[in-house]
């Protein structure tokens, strides 16, 4: 009976603590910022609280004696940080550089049913209609702000590795196409001239793959095409080559047809208007959304997977850190146990004791996790890659250490460092005065 009494002491106690770790990780910064501040006013106003000062002190000026078995707690923790926020970075950085590439004003068009621009196909005769439907903005030339593209992939190498290859996207557009994208630039060389086989290439696709330079010639389709310009478009487009719309068709034998039509709208209120046009036309069977929506769609399959995956590393991490901590302090309050029990029978009572131990773990805790956050932000913050998604091909981006991630990491660090410091302090507590002035 007594041990199952026990065993649900225990089970409850975990239960608590899982429930706590929750609440925790949802707190904001303010909610974090008055707990500290009523745990500092307690510190320095009630007796108890003086007591806890005195005995963290004596604590914390021997930690240069245990350098050794403190490094454990930090470095464990510095690790399981670092883990998680480059993990949380690369995954923030994917999904911002797809929300960048779309706007509230502008709205893409692709057939009903499909996910991407990838596997949709829209007919020549839905182009104009789609181009004239309401909502769609004129240019100064009085024609509708639309462009009808074409999206192909090609296997180009890399320079990472030249014997391997990877997708590179080759989107075919018209001349609306930037004046519905004002953000591209070229940086590099000239645009391409319709009818002919030439390329303009992002600049993260020039990074990213062997023979993009300005005039260098590519073998794409069976066809030799020049590459006449690089450009700047700082979202995914950076990642994409462009041509000529109809060149481009022709090469792949698409014929007539488009993928994906872009409209910029009259105003972001206008995409209900465009929308509701374009459903209610029978002659139309199309999913319509504005750039940013799409984009965002597109970016939230792998960001889901990437942050599970870093939070389920950095969880096995964050139990493999708990129990390094709970070792070193369960090793620091055995030789401290005279000292603790001293204390204890000269009239410290328990609380003081817990709390002291609790807060020499968690400045542990914190100096790891502030470790382990400036060298990833020192090492990845701006960092590019290129991932491979299931309706992209590649797609360069760049990691986002962003001040929300390090915090995340800081609070991460403190719950290892609570949880890895509260058995050994009630430990410490409860040891009996007796038996604690005869231990060595």
């Amino acid at each position: 009976m007594r041990k199952f009494k026990s065993f649900l002491g225990g089970l409850g106690l975990v239960m608590l603590l899982a429930v706590g770790l929750v609440v925790w990780a949802r707190l904001p910064p303010v909610a974090v910022g008055v707990l500290l501040l009523a745990l500092v006013l307690w510190l320095l106003l009630t007796r108890r609280g003086r007591q806890t000062l005195s005995v963290a002190g004596v604590g914390i000026s021997t930690l240069g004696q245990r350098l050794g078995a403190s490094s454990v707690i930090v470095i464990g923790i510095a690790g399981v940080v670092g883990v998680l926020v480059a993990m949380l970075a690369m995954g923030e950085g994917f999904q911002a550089t797809l929300q960048q590439t779309g706007s509230d004003d502008t709205a893409i068009v692709l057939r009903g049913g499909s996910n991407a621009e990838l596997n949709s196909v829209l007919e020549r005769d839905n182009l104009s209609v789609i181009a004239q439907a309401p909502g769609v903005a004129r240019g100064a030339n009085g024609k509708p702000v639309a462009s009808a593209e074409i999206s192909v992939v090609a296997n180009l190498p890399k320079k990472s590795d030249p014997t391997a290859d990877a997708n590179v996207q080759i989107r075919g557009v018209g001349d609306e196409a930037w004046t519905l994208r004002p953000n591209v630039k070229i940086v590099q060389g000239r645009r391409f001239k319709p009818g002919l086989r030439e390329l303009v290439v992002g600049q993260g696709a020039l990074r990213q793959f062997v023979g993009l330079e300005v005039g260098q010639q590519l073998r794409l389709a069976g066809q030799q095409w020049t590459v006449v310009g690089v450009f700047a478009a700082n979202d995914s487009h950076d990642s994409e080559l462009w041509g000529d719309m109809q060149t481009v068709a022709s090469a792949y034998r698409r014929g007539s047809s488009a993928q994906s039509v872009t409209v910029r709208l009259t105003s972001p209120q206008a995409f209900d208007t465009f929308k509701a046009a374009l459903s209610s036309d029978p002659r139309l069977k199309v999913d319509v959304s504005t750039t940013r929506e799409y984009y965002t769609k597109q970016s939230e399959g792998l960001t889901r997977v990437i942050r599970v995956v870093g939070i389920t590393v950095g969880t096995i991490m964050a139990i493999g850190a708990i129990f390094g901590a709970l070792n070193t302090m369960f090793a620091a309050i055995a030789a401290r146990a005279r000292e603790i029990a001293t204390l204890r029978a000269i009239g410290f009572r328990g609380v003081p004791v817990v709390v002291a131990v609790l807060l020499e773990t968690m400045l542990l805790a914190l100096l790891g996790g502030v470790l382990g956050g400036f060298v990833t932000w020192l090492i990845f913050n701006g960092y590019t890659a290129s991932t491979l998604g299931s309706n992209f091909s590649q797609v360069v981006f760049q990691f986002r250490v962003s001040p929300q991630l390090l915090w995340t990491g800081l609070k991460w660090a403190m719950a290892i460092g609570f949880i890895g410091g509260l058995f050994p302090a009630v430990r410490a507590a409860r040891l009996p005065v007796t038996t604690a002035l005869r231990e060595s």
